[in-house]
């Protein structure tokens, strides 16, 4: 199971292969190729960099591949044990560009192949990233605070803070120039630092990309946990899923006036499995229907947890059961290994993820043992409180942030199977409530039928991060991100992602299969 959960959490840090972050750079950034720096000094001589608190520190030439060119790479650690790595480019373009982790992270950063450091040296970028403070490999889950408490507030927060600015140092010195602008793209857990950077250090980044953020990690571990019980109570088996998302499907599609296979909105369907999946007749219980305890289940997915009587976290959205084709060509519901695990003895992704967070994150001293079945709803939110305090990025002051500039972009998919994607529109809809005028530096941008990070049947891939550059240099705020889907190499389908409450509407004409035919209007 722990691999599975590395494979969904660390593959979606960036999703840099559908996101395609610095797709439009070289237009974009064409302007400023006189303002190029060279290497001042020998790559090898950052070895003896003497930053605050660093305890190692190695330097070396990496030489250029068929993929990536050549570049000086930086890597070393930070008190108490948060691993870093600076790339830095032979031409640079005076731009600082750094990404996230998923999951609870530890995931090495020195490794051979990163999607993420290709993009941002091909295109002049010094580009960083840590492991926040812990190897996954000897400490996995959030076992890491059992060696040294400061590890968690190294994960929460602290460790983005120290090699963005440890970095930043490192390439000053080997230009002898400063960066002139610093960008953060990142999703999931990668997305919940890059809040909490404009959030906590609205200096650090000029531009932060934030793909559907892990906004409010303790509010998804208790969702979590409750689909577990439900699913425990009333197990719903994986031959089961496409039944229901074929129902979801049938009520849903058409409801924002066009039948495309996509949930426009999936707050404007008012499906309920209890009353609009097949229904098994009494005392039976087939691969086509859903028994009562079973339609009730799913009813508690999508309705999210509830605490005495009253809504305590949001659930998924209809259509995060999709089914979808993967590259190699199977198909399977996004439900499958993250909510409903495809074998009985296993745990499904996001449950094991929330049981670690549970276990030894939010319970203070940390409980390995701890059952998660036991969580009292009515008695034990309270518990998630201190940890919430340091992890989840929730603050919607972002006042300090506004006034250095800062622009943010937000992204989330309406399909995501592994956050729930209304903690992310609820903390934009506080946002703009606390702050007049807001979308002059932060927007927000929902993706129909797109699962957790990319995937799903909706266009995934989208350029956030030249966009953020754009507003940020610019001063071009992005009325829409053009959106792509991607099937065996070719292009079937674009459309406009519009900026938060805006939603794409046909315009009667044309192909809907092409983005020129929508255009970025009020819901009705």
């Amino acid at each position: 199971m722990r691999v599975l959960v590395a494979a969904l959490f660390i593959l979606c840090v960036t999703a840099a292969a559908d996101a395609q972050p610095f797709a439009n750079a070289k237009t974009s950034l064409a302007g400023y190729a006189s303002a190029q720096s060279a290497p001042q000094r020998a790559c090898e001589t950052l070895s003896t960099f003497k930053g605050e608190d660093i305890t190692s520190i190695q330097a070396r030439v990496v030489a250029a591949t068929a993929d990536t060119p050549q570049h000086c790479r930086v890597t070393g650690i930070i008190a108490p044990e948060v691993a870093f790595e600076v790339n830095l480019p032979e031409r640079w373009n005076r731009r600082f560009y750094m990404t996230g982790n998923g999951g609870l992270a530890g995931d090495p950063v020195d490794q051979p192949m990163n999607a993420d450091r290709t993009s941002a040296l091909i295109n002049g970028f010094v580009m960083a990233r840590t492991n926040t403070g812990h190897d996954a490999r000897k400490e996995p889950s959030g076992s890491f605070i059992l060696s040294n408490p400061q590890k968690a507030i190294d994960y929460a927060y602290r460790a983005v803070h120290v090699t963005a600015d440890t970095a930043k140092k490192i390439a000053n010195q080997y230009y002898g120039q400063p960066v002139t602008f610093s960008y953060w793209s990142s999703c999931s857990n990668g997305g919940r630092q890059g809040l909490l950077e404009a959030q906590r250090y609205p200096d650090d980044f000029d531009g932060i990309v934030a793909n559907a953020p892990w906004v409010d990690q303790t509010g998804f571990t208790m969702g979590a946990m409750w689909n577990q019980k439900a699913l425990t109570e009333a197990p719903v088996p994986p031959a089961k899923l496409p039944v229901l998302a074929q129902a979801v499907m049938n009520k849903c599609d058409g409801v924002d006036g066009l039948k495309d296979g996509l949930i426009d909105d999936p707050r404007k369907c008012s499906f309920d499995p209890v009353r609009d999946a097949p229904a098994c007749r009494e005392g039976t219980d087939t691969p086509d229907c859903l028994t009562s305890a079973q339609a009730m289940a799913v009813r508690k997915i999508y309705g999210g947890p509830v605490s005495n009587g009253k809504p305590l976290f949001p659930g998924f959205m209809v259509g995060s059961e999709a089914v979808n084709t993967a590259p190699n060509g199977t198909t399977a519901s996004g439900w499958l290994n993250a909510i409903v695990s495809a074998k009985p003895e296993a745990k499904p992704a996001d449950f094991n993820l929330a049981e670690g967070v549970m276990r030894y994150l939010i319970l203070d001293p940390p409980q390995p043992g701890y059952d998660a079945m036991t969580f009292n709803y009515d008695k034990d939110p309270a518990l998630v409180a201190r940890w919430s305090k340091l992890a989840d990025a929730k603050d919607t002051d972002l006042s300090r942030f506004r006034k250095s500039g800062g622009k943010l972009i937000m992204t989330y998919g309406w399909a995501d199977q592994i956050l729930q994607p209304l903690m992310g529109v609820s903390y934009y809809e506080a946002v703009a409530a606390k702050n007049d005028n807001a979308g002059d530096f932060v927007r927000l941008f929902m993706m129909p039928g797109v699962a957790h990070c990319a995937g799903g049947v909706g266009p995934d891939r989208n350029d956030a991060v030249t966009a953020v550059i754009d507003w940020v240099e610019k001063g071009k705020a992005p009325d829409s991100l053009l959106a792509s889907k991607v099937t065996d190499g070719k292009v079937v389908r674009t459309r406009p992602l519009c900026p938060y409450p805006q939603v794409a509407r046909y315009k009667g004409q044309g192909s809907i299969d092409e983005a020129a035919n929508f255009s970025c209007v009020a819901p009705r």
